[in-house]
């Protein structure tokens, strides 16, 4: 099974169009990958985090860099989004 490795945006919709609940799972879902700072303070990692649609709709932005320090994390991404039936959209990196 080859993959390939994007990077790429959960939205918090399901497919069948239906909102994700609970509303704040993008802030949670950034959580499990943030780490404390030097300053310990928690930080988002920068290739894991919230965003939104111009809908307003919640979204966690995953960059395929993520892959190459972690591929269980990124795995992870994926499953959770495949788990809950979200909708996944590949993005251009900068």
């Amino acid at each position: 099974m080859n993959q390939k490795i994007e990077s790429f945006v959960i939205i918090g919709v399901t497919r069948d169009g239906k909102k994700f609940r609970p509303s704040d799972w993008a802030d949670r879902l950034c959580g499990v990958m943030s780490a404390f700072g030097a300053d310990h303070r928690m930080m988002y990692s920068p290739y894991v985090r919230p965003g939104c649609t111009l809908k307003g709709d919640k979204t966690v932005v995953v960059n395929a860099r993520l892959y190459d320090i972690e591929p269980l994390a990124y795995k992870f991404l994926i499953n959770f989004a495949n788990d809950n039936d979200l909708q996944m959209e590949p993005i251009e990196d900068d």
